[in-house]
């Protein structure tokens, strides 16, 4: 008799956690902790600036700056620094860890990046579905995770020359370093006009950032298993 063939066995599968919020406690408290500390950076950062301009005849109003002269800029920005350097790292490794990063910002397809635009522009920019990002949004969230580390990094350079001398050597002196920490506030100012401008025009997403936003349906992911 011809031995009877085994069944297969059932494809295991793996599966995600249905109930979680959108946006969990940890990553509401550290976004918005995030967002009060940039202000005080970005605003102090003006008025240590128009104190040694590095663009000739551009300086920030008074209005923008937060402190009356660059000794009082310079203390409101020290204070800062430390508040953004340990909420960021918190938050790095709470995106590393849980899987966030990889779950809300990965993959992005060039084409898709080019579609977002061409809808955004069109003003096709409704936002149905909140649990999933847009290609241009993981590209922004990950252009200003990437600039907030290079501010560390000029910061850093610039703080303290001559302690990080190989590293302001590294970033091309001093001055270089200067109008890199810049471009990086550029940048970071240019995501944040773009984002509360987004916010303001889909406000659930903002409602979603305090009060959790919707909950993430389970879903499941079979493996595929090969036949021998």
């Amino acid at each position: 008799m011809m031995p009877e063939q085994e069944k297969p066995s059932p494809e295991p599968t793996l599966r995600v956690r249905a109930g979680r919020r959108l946006h969990p406690l940890p990553v509401r408290i550290m976004h918005w902790i995030n967002a009060a500390v940039m202000l005080v950076m970005i605003t102090s950062g003006w008025g240590i600036y128009d104190d040694d301009v590095i663009i000739r005849g551009f300086h920030f109003s008074g209005f923008w700056r937060l402190g009356d002269w660059a000794a009082w800029s310079l203390n409101w920005h020290f204070a800062g620094m430390w508040f953004l350097a340990i909420n960021g790292l918190a938050y790095l490794i709470y995106g590393l860890v849980s899987g966030r990063f990889r779950e809300r910002l990965l993959p992005i397809r060039p084409a898709e990046v080019l579609q977002t635009i061409v809808e955004t522009l069109h003003f096709k920019i409704a936002h149905e579905d909140l649990t999933v990002y847009n290609a241009v949004q993981k590209l922004l969230y990950i252009v200003v995770i990437l600039a907030g580390i290079a501010q560390v990094i000029t910061g850093l350079a610039i703080w303290k020359p001559v302690q990080f001398s190989g590293l302001v050597a590294l970033l091309g002196g001093f001055e270089t370093a200067r109008v890199l920490h810049f471009a990086g506030m550029a940048v970071i100012v240019g995501f944040l006009i773009v984002h509360v401008a987004l916010a303001l025009l889909v406000p659930k997403t903002l409602w979603a950032m305090l009060a959790g936003g919707p909950r993430l349906k389970a879903h499941s992911h079979a493996k595929r298993s090969t036949a021998t």
